[in-house]
């Protein structure tokens, strides 16, 4: 039996992860990779190939099969999903005659309440954790573009058994991926959560790319104000985070290509729908159900509510 994995959205996570994957199984006997995709995307990648840029080399990889109709999807081991997160739960039930109860869910989004809300939808299925640090994009339908170093993923469970996240680890491993399957994965979750939630509200309130916010000392004090909030957030929920964990994402930060900005501040430009709800939103309902105050992220979400269509 071969072992069949799904790639949901085939954005800048998904296209360039699920891409390694589809270039490492090309033809294998054992592996079939399976991009989820429509429109434009899908007849590109079913004609073309899907192209993967870096700043090094341009690759074009074909999956086993392209296809959002769940009959030619057919039944998946493992479904990578990295979709919005404001199309968890629509992009999921349109492909659930491929659910079985042993296919195995990895959620690759940018927040952290998507395990919590696929396992609402698919409650006896093993729903794992995990997290990406990547500055990726898409350039057109079909073409894919990653800038900077980055390009690791991490993820975990405290119930699979070790034999499946071994066996994916393995997997992830052999297609060339810098994978690691961690066991404090709920910490290095919000780790990322903490970079990714305040550098998307920043970017995107400030309208400002990360070297600008770095090179301003009031844009500075703005990200920093957000820094403490969400990270008392997560000291009262009884994460054990780095006692400088501020300092470490600052110094993340300052890693990241100055260039760049985050995919929220990117998607507000352009004029499309914002993750507000999982990176900003989520902030401040959590900051009220543990009583604390998030002053700043209230700021943020204030205007972006009268500025995204979200």
């Amino acid at each position: 039996m071969r072992t069949r994995i799904g790639i949901l959205g085939m954005g800048g996570v998904g296209g360039y992860f699920g891409g390694l994957l589809a270039k490492a199984y090309f033809e294998s006997d054992t592996i079939e990779i399976v991009f989820i995709a429509r429109g434009e995307t899908q007849k590109i990648i079913a004609k073309n190939g899907l192209k993967i840029t870096t700043e090094e080399k341009e690759s074009i990889v074909f999956p086993t099969v392209v296809s959002n109709d769940p009959v030619i999807i057919g039944k998946l081991d493992f479904l990578i999903c990295a979709t919005k997160t404001y199309d968890i739960e629509e992009s999921l039930l349109a492909i659930k005659k491929c659910i079985t109860k042993n296919t195995v869910i990895l959620p690759l989004y940018n927040g952290v309440d998507a395990p919590e809300r696929i396992s609402a939808l698919f409650p006896e299925n093993e729903v794992l954790q995990g997290c990406v640090y990547i500055v990726s994009m898409i350039v057109s339908p079909g073409v894919i573009r990653k800038v900077g170093p980055f390009e690791k993923l991490f993820f975990g469970s405290a119930t699979a058994p070790l034999t499946v996240l071994n066996k994916l680890q393995s997997i992830l491993e052999n297609a060339k991926m810098e994978s690691y399957l961690v066991e404090n994965i709920e910490e290095i979750v919000w780790e990322k959560f903490i970079f990714i939630s305040a550098l998307a509200s920043a970017t995107s309130y400030l309208n400002q790319n990360i070297g600008e916010i770095l090179e301003s000392q009031a844009s500075r004090s703005v990200y920093v104000a957000l820094l403490n909030e969400i990270t008392m957030i997560a000291a009262v929920k009884g994460l054990s985070l780095p006692a400088d964990i501020i300092m470490q994402t600052i110094l993340k930060l300052e890693k990241t290509p100055h260039y760049a900005t985050s995919s929220m501040h990117r998607d507000l430009m352009a004029g499309r729908e914002i993750e507000l709800a999982s990176l900003t939103k989520f902030v401040v309902n959590e900051g009220a159900k543990y009583e604390i105050e998030t002053p700043t992220y209230q700021m943020v979400l204030d205007k972006l509510s009268s500025v995204s269509t979200s």
